[in-house]
């Protein structure tokens, strides 16, 4: 299944006190001086929060920029769909938080599974983010005196989240996009929308470029620079339905792990509660909404089994509030992976409601009861809305039905302090590594590592490496073997001409990796499941069929190049899903709960980052100890 390799470290984390460790770090890293800067390009593949907010600020530093999208524009990267709120440890409400409380409370939410530097230096910049934004012009929520709003989230017990209606994603990638809109009006950023990374060009031992696809024409063309930097976000679409864009993908991170990228903990995948029901075989996506609708609603199931009654018709002593009677302290507002498991958990019992028994409700009543129909409609209007033309249900007038689904992957691409991969040159950021949030990631943390990485860390470290050129050109030898290389890889994908399209295989993989390692997985689930992907993957290449040719648009060509990355990704995923027997965050082994059904960890066995390399014939696991100095590993509870 897979063999041992050497232990890894992360060899640019700085020693001493926790709090001074990223001010440590930025005085140590080299810099790279204006003239030099003006002689350097930087490649950055993405434009959400991550990507968009770092190729404006490596070119407002002055070095070169080649960004590129496979969408139309920037614009309409992923991140635009988060809705709820980004965190900050600003304490304006002054209710005891802090920056080492927000520290505390991502490390306590990843299930002690995320290192203590990575986790507090974004806690620490997390106060210099919301400051930025507003000078863009981010539209946040604000107070009637005029003071920027929060509001709570999952995971805390303070109020340290900032956001804009339910539009904070939309909000914060049009303030980043504007600012790299600057820089492509400067001459500094050249944009290349509508063209796909298929693989990455290695000379020397270090990252030096990439092979595109342009998606209009079909041309492969080749872009070489000093470094680059992938922000192309998770592979939750490994599971087809999903929260994620359709357009979402691992083939960036995936190609990138085959020229030598460690891969991280790929079986850290979240599953998110609050989730409009899947409808039917017909669906393609799923539609997130937003965890800050649990601050004002109420979650509960009928108490008594198969009780299909309507909701209005369920008198308040029959209605089982399951997160509040389980979870007293946090109630609606326990972590994603405790809420996901406990409707999971209702559902399986026969309190679920819809249809197949597959949602629980997700009420407003009290708080339009208590704060009016135009407060709650000015927090959460247009989520509202959204539900309302999805489902055909007013909202307003009854409970919203809501069932866990994969939205967020905390596995991705291993990177050091510096967010450098095992590869020289090639930095990851924003979803795409694996950096900031363990076993579990806390609503409205994702927002923050994005602009985080984007704006505050990568700026600072990505010079230490600079430092080191210019580099000589890339050698032609490298980069015709890559372009080579993706060239058969396309002609093999059009040659198949089988008989199933790339969409039926994919819903196949999905439907495969939801059963045996999705919410729950198990040593049985596992195995059935590294049996039947390896037969998948020879079902893809013998019967896959792409309609088209390869000069010029063709989506379904650029489907099927994603489903067999998929495909490979999938089985890794469940390799570290087997080969950890413990239970932790989003990561829960049916044989490893306590006695209430919780997730029980293994601190003694398991207290490390999973690191694959790649292997053609078996990976290779190398582990990264995790050390805690500043909190120590406890049984998580939320009670």
């Amino acid at each position: 299944m897979y063999t041992e390799g050497a232990p890894i470290v992360d060899g640019k984390r700085p020693d001493g006190p926790l709090d001074e460790r990223w001010e440590k770090r930025r005085f140590s890293a080299r810099l790279v001086n204006p003239a030099n800067k003006r002689k350097m390009t930087v490649i950055v593949v993405g434009t959400g929060l991550a990507g968009g907010s770092a190729a404006a600020t490596l070119a407002e530093l002055g070095y070169n920029v080649l960004s590129f999208c496979y969408q139309d524009s920037p614009r309409r990267a992923h991140s635009i769909a988060a809705q709820g709120g980004i965190n900050a440890a600003k304490n304006y409400r002054n209710d005891g938080d802090s920056v080492f409380r927000l520290f505390y409370d991502t490390i306590k939410g990843g299930d002690f599974r995320a290192r203590e530097s990575n986790v507090h230096r974004l806690a620490e910049v997390s106060v210099e983010i919301i400051d930025q934004c507003v000078a863009q012009g981010v539209p946040f929520a604000r107070e009637y005196g005029g003071l920027l709003d929060t509001r709570s989230f999952g995971g805390a017990q303070v109020s340290r989240t900032f956001y804009a209606r339910g539009q904070t994603g939309q909000q914060l990638l049009l303030g980043a996009y504007q600012a790299l809109a600057r820089q492509i009006n400067a001459g500094r950023v050249k944009m290349h929308p509508r063209t796909e990374m298929l693989d990455l060009i290695v000379d020397d031992g270090r990252a030096r470029g990439i092979v595109a696809r342009d998606l209009v024409t079909g041309d492969i063309e080749t872009y070489t620079a000093d470094a680059v930097v992938l922000a192309t976000g998770g592979y939750g679409n490994t599971f087809y339905l999903s929260t994620n864009a359709k357009g979402s993908n691992a083939t960036a991170i995936w190609r990138a792990h085959k020229r030598g990228a460690l891969f991280a903990n790929p079986c850290y995948t979240q599953i998110h509660p609050t989730c409009i029901p899947v409808s039917g075989a017909h669906q393609s996506k799923l539609t997130l909404m937003s965890e800050s609708l649990r601050n004002d609603g109420r979650v509960w199931v009928p108490k008594a089994p198969k009780d299909n009654r309507a909701p209005h018709m369920i008198p308040e002593d029959e209605r089982d509030y399951y997160l509040e009677r389980m979870y007293p302290s946090f109630g609606n507002l326990v972590p994603r992976d405790i809420a996901s498991r406990a409707a999971k958990n209702i559902c399986d019992t026969g309190h679920g409601v819809g249809p197949g028994g597959l949602g629980v409700y997700l009420d407003f009543s009290d708080a339009i009861e208590r704060l009016g129909r135009d407060a709650v409609e000015a927090k959460y209007g247009n989520l509202f809305e959204m539900y309302a033309q999805i489902t055909g249900e007013n909202p307003y007038k009854v409970p919203m039905r809501i069932y866990p689904a994969v939205h967020y992957t905390m596995g991705g691409l291993w990177v050091d302090y510096d967010l450098q991969s095992t590869i020289p040159g090639l930095f990851v950021i924003g979803e795409a590594n694996f950096s900031d949030h363990g076993a579990n990631r806390l609503g409205a943390s994702a927002l923050m590592q994005g602009l985080a990485d984007g704006y505050f860390i990568l700026p600072n470290t990505i010079g230490d490496y600079l430092a080191d050129g210019p580099f000589p050109p890339v050698s032609q030898q490298a980069i015709t073997s890559v372009e080579q290389e993706v060239v058969d890889r396309v002609v093999r994908i059009l040659a198949v001409d089988g008989d199933r399209s790339p969409d039926d295989i994919h819903r196949e993989l999905g439907q495969l990796m939801w059963d045996y390692c999705g919410m729950e997985r198990s040593e049985e689930g596992l195995r059935k499941a590294l049996e039947a992907i390896p037969a998948l993957r020879k079902e893809f290449w013998q019967r896959v069929r792409v309609l088209g040719t390869g000069d010029g648009l063709n989506q379904s060509l650029e489907k099927a190049g994603r489903v067999a990355d998929f495909i490979d990704l999938a089985e890794l995923m469940v390799i570290d899903a087997l080969h950890r027997t413990e239970s932790c965050g989003g990561h829960f082994r049916a044989e490893s709960q306590t006695e209430d059904g919780e997730a029980l960890r293994d601190d003694e066995n398991f207290s490390y980052v999973a690191a694959w390399e790649y292997g053609p014939q078996q990976p290779v696991l190398h582990r990264e100890e995790l050390l805690f100095e500043n909190v120590t590993p406890s049984q998580r509870s939320y009670k």
